[in-house]
């Protein structure tokens, strides 16, 4: 449920974000003639907001790219830490690794935004909120992650109001090649990767398979602890197991096949049940979560009239199983949610400059539990046009129908224009969309005691739109920009006054503005920093939703002073925000928080790096949720070796 109270941009914040920007300018002025001097790089190519590969010059959706070497520099092992800095979008961890975590993206609802690996939908349907919980993913076979904002239904169907996640793993490629990670550090940890990777001829392989431990993360905060009680550290252990293969069986036809398997555990300290006189006290023994995921998509795709028209057929299967048992008597319970879903979607390169796709989808999602088994199933059916005029307009419009069995027919369409002006290069964007958010299994036909299922329940919708531009300055070293953004979202699926049911009766409205900006120094020396200030409201009683902090700021340097060291520093500062305590869930202003990581990677030669990162490096405590705290002061370091 929605909760809230009137944002409004303080003098604080402003002064924050100038202040953020205006180091960021101080910093990158640094050598300002030499990087005049410097030819423009080569544009990031972006996938997600079009379903196909487009230069990200091109592309009016706002989107973050971060890459395997962004990874790496920095050292990141999950994906709730590779996210942590994206603009517009709040990363919620429920303590270290292996924790709860959600997302809240242009100040939507953790629900809103729908993540695909490898164009696989993982959101669980046994989940209540039918959510994926990024925290059990691993980031050793990642080799791009794309945060696209604003509203994609259009294109990507359900639960996707606040944007979508897509995430690609990699591809083998060139000779054969053997590499292996081992990383130990605080907290327990202890973290080996391993891949095999190659290509040769018509077929591709890579596999990979990555361990990581964590066997004593502090997460409760002593102060909820009674007298004498010591506190239960957090212990994770998560083994990933994934494949990616290719093959082209033909001139025009070749087959993909990729395989993703988690098995992970986490000890953690839940709260007292039934609780004690005063609430929020924490278990004396710790609860146990057992995960297994398994997701997987085969592909064949078939090239017509000399590679104008490209099909790809795919039929995808994800399997999420959760044990979970409580320090006490009763039995533990287990949910299980899976979803088979089939699809094919053509790409037609009309004419110069003139691009158009076409998809169709067929999907049914299944939850299971020790009394109940629930089934949905979804038809859809959408089609895009990608236009190009002189290379200096640029537009993109989609539109989707959606048959669903629950509630029927849902129409959604997003429409994106970009235009580059001459002389200057100052890209000018926009795009306006709908988004929908389906009614969960758990929404439809779980009952609780009490607490009654509703099979009439309408989806969740939204009209959202940004408006933004980009400036390249000295060839393209300097580039900056900014973004404005709004959405409204109705019929959100709250509690009705008597607490016995859902029904659809909530509205929100978010807002806010995205800045940025980047400086290449030198070629060895890049700079960047970004400033999200978001206000989220519910429409009804103006009051503030929960965990959606009014700002957010961020400085990143990467620094390579000779070709075999690679330094990095990041400065993350989250503000303010409204959120519940633990558990009774009582409105508090929890305190914002600056964080500060350092890494360092040296290749000590073509074989092997040493590597090593403080994260933390201030020992700043705090907490987020409220009532779970985030990791602090950490010394890691490791191995890196590789066979070529």
């Amino acid at each position: 449920m929605l909760s809230s109270c009137v944002c409004l941009l303080s003098s604080k914040t402003s002064r924050y974000g100038v202040a953020t920007l205006t180091l960021g300018l101080i910093l990158s002025g640094i050598h300002l003639g030499a990087a005049q001097a410097q030819r423009r790089e080569i544009p990031h190519i972006v996938i997600s907001a079009t379903a196909i590969p487009t230069p990200a010059d091109r592309i009016a959706n706002t989107v973050t790219v971060i890459t395997a070497e962004d990874i790496q520099r920095e050292q990141r092992r999950t994906v709730p830490d590779v996210l942590a800095k994206v603009p517009g979008l709040h990363v919620v961890q429920s303590g270290g690794p292996g924790g709860v975590t959600s997302l809240f993206m242009r100040g939507t609802n953790s629900n809103h935004t729908k993540v695909l690996i490898d164009g696989i939908d993982v959101s669980n349907p046994s989940n209540p909120g039918r959510t994926f919980d990024l925290g059990q993913l691993l980031t050793a076979d990642i080799e791009r992650i794309e945060v696209l904002r604003g509203p994609q239904s259009g294109l990507y169907g359900a639960d996707a109001i606040g944007g979508v996640i897509s995430i690609t793993t990699k591809k083998g490629s060139g000779p054969a090649k053997v590499t292996g990670l081992v990383e130990g550090g605080a907290f327990g940890t202890f973290n080996q990767q391993a891949q095999v990777s190659g290509s040769q001829a018509n077929y591709n392989y890579a596999l990979t398979a990555a361990h990581l431990r964590s066997t004593s993360t502090p997460v409760t905060p002593l102060e909820l602890l009674p007298p004498g009680r010591k506190r239960n550290n957090d212990f994770y252990d998560n083994k990933t197991f994934s494949t990616k293969l290719g093959a082209d069986l033909t001139e025009n036809f070749g087959v993909n096949l990729v395989t993703r398997y988690t098995d992970a555990k986490l000890r953690f300290t839940g709260d007292e049940f039934p609780p004690p006189a005063f609430a929020g006290v924490p278990a004396a023994a710790q609860s146990t979560q057992v995960t297994h995921q398994f997701f997987t998509r085969g592909e064949a795709v078939w090239s017509l009239l000399n590679d104008r028209f490209k099909n790809y057929f795919g039929a995808n299967y994800t399997d999420h199983w959760n044990w979970n048992k409580a320090p006490d008597p009763a039995a533990p319970t287990v949910n299980k949610g899976d979803r088979t879903k089939y699809d094919w979607r053509g790409v037609l390169s009309a004419m110069p400059g003139q691009t158009l796709v076409a998809g169709l989808e067929d999907e049914t999602e299944q939850l299971r539990t020790s009394t109940l088994t629930a089934k949905n199933g979804n038809k859809a059916g959408y089609a895009e046009i990608q236009s190009v005029f002189a290379n200096r307009i640029f537009l993109v419009g989609n539109v989707r129908r959606d048959k669903n069995d629950s509630f029927g027919g849902h129409s959604t369409y997003r429409f994106a224009p970009a235009v580059l002006l001459p002389v200057t290069e100052t890209k000018l964007k926009g795009s306006y969309g709908t988004g929908f958010k389906a009614p969960t299994l758990t929404q439809l036909f779980v009952n609780f005691p009490f607490f009654f299922a509703n099979p009439n329940l309408k989806p969740e919708e939204s009209v959202g739109y940004d408006v933004g531009f980009e400036q390249p300055i000295a060839d393209g070293r300097w580039r900056f920009g900014t973004t404005y953004f709004h959405n409204d979202i109705k019929n959100l699926i709250a509690s009705n006054d008597a607490g016995t049911t859902n029904i659809n009766i909530g509205k929100a409205e978010t807002s806010g503005v995205e800045a940025f900006l980047s400086v290449a120094v030198t070629d060895r020396l890049k700079l960047r920093s970004d400033y999200t200030f978001t206000k989220s409201i519910d429409a009804i009683t103006g009051r503030e939703l929960l965990r959606r902090p009014w700002r957010k700021a961020s400085i990143t340097a990467s620094w390579n002073p000779l070709d075999s060291l690679s330094l990095s520093a990041t400065v993350l500062h989250v503000g303010d925000w409204i959120d519940g305590t633990r558990p009774t869930f009582t409105r508090v202003k929890a305190p914002g928080y600056t964080v500060v990581n350092v890494a360092a990677d040296y290749s000590a030669n073509e074989r092997t790096s040493i590597f090593g990162r403080i994260d933390n490096l201030f020992n700043k405590h705090h907490q987020n949720p409220v009532g779970f705290e985030q990791p602090g002061f950490g010394i890691f370091g490791g191995v890196r070796v590789a066979s070529r």
